[in-house]
């Protein structure tokens, strides 16, 4: 099977910093890849790095789009880029107000990608928007209710809505379960795993949380300053873990709970 992503000595330096340095993996169709490591490690810098929200130092991001092109995200001209990101991928923040509109309702959040790729029929939209709330488990009475009167779960997973409007191909994901509550987080982490299943979807995932990757992810990476020290099935690294710092992360998880 051909990647749908190849990361070849990816790096990205701040001064003497070097926040990732010679990052090498491959994502596959409908695989989702988890990131772990400890705060600073370079986690979110490669993420952000990878979904072109930071332009990288050397390296390079390799991606075969859904007419089987393969495409070098560093040389893509601006606008073939910029339609690329509006469809077929797509990112989930952290924090849902960085992804969505909060002065605008819940239904316009999800028509704005929709209008961004040219639909212009009113009553698709208004359907599409529609559908994709009942996908993400929204009362579609609250279509045309404002963002910032939902509860942070109801924000995640209306982000989540927004870009899967466009039936992305992949989709990146920083701590999405960050900052919710644990039931919160078991019922956005069912969905999450539901809708990777039934739309084939390929994601990248950083945590800091071991239980999310071991329910989502397929493979997993593990950074430490900067650098990638281990990876692998999830299930192999972190049932037994090689590299010392995988070890420190996994027996951590083990004590605390």
């Amino acid at each position: 099977m051909k990647p749908l992503l190849n990361i070849n000595r990816l790096s990205k330096t701040y001064g003497k910093l070097k926040a990732c340095n010679n990052i090498n993996f491959n994502l596959y169709p409908g695989q989702v890849l988890g990131i772990v490591g400890e705060s600073g490690s370079g986690k979110s810098t490669l993420l952000n790095c990878i979904g072109s929200n930071l332009e990288i130092d050397t390296g390079e991001i390799i991606y075969t789009n859904s007419k089987n092109e393969i495409l070098n995200i560093k040389q893509l001209p601006e606008p073939q880029h910029r339609k690329l990101t509006k469809t077929e991928w797509g990112f989930v923040q952290q924090n849902p107000r960085d992804g969505l509109r909060m002065n605008v309702t819940a239904g316009a959040n999800i028509a704005e990608r929709l209008l961004n790729v040219g639909v212009r029929h009113y009553g698709n939209i208004r359907e599409e928007a529609k559908y994709w709330l009942e996908q993400v488990e929204i009362d579609t009475n609250r279509m045309d209710d404002f963002p910032h009167t939902f509860s942070g779960g109801m924000q995640q997973r209306l982000q989540l809505a927004r870009v899967l409007v466009t039936k992305p191909r992949l989709i990146f994901m920083d701590e999405p379960t960050g900052g919710l509550d644990v039931s919160v987080q078991a019922r956005l982490l069912d969905l999450l795993r539901s809708l990777v299943r039934n739309l084939h979807l390929s994601v990248i995932l950083v945590t800091h949380d071991i239980g999310v990757v071991r329910l989502l992810a397929h493979r997993l990476l593990v950074m430490k300053n900067g650098q990638m020290v281990e990876s692998g099935l999830t299930d192999r690294v972190l049932d037994d873990p090689q590299h010392p710092y995988t070890q420190q992360l996994v027996s951590s998880v083990l004590i605390n709970n």
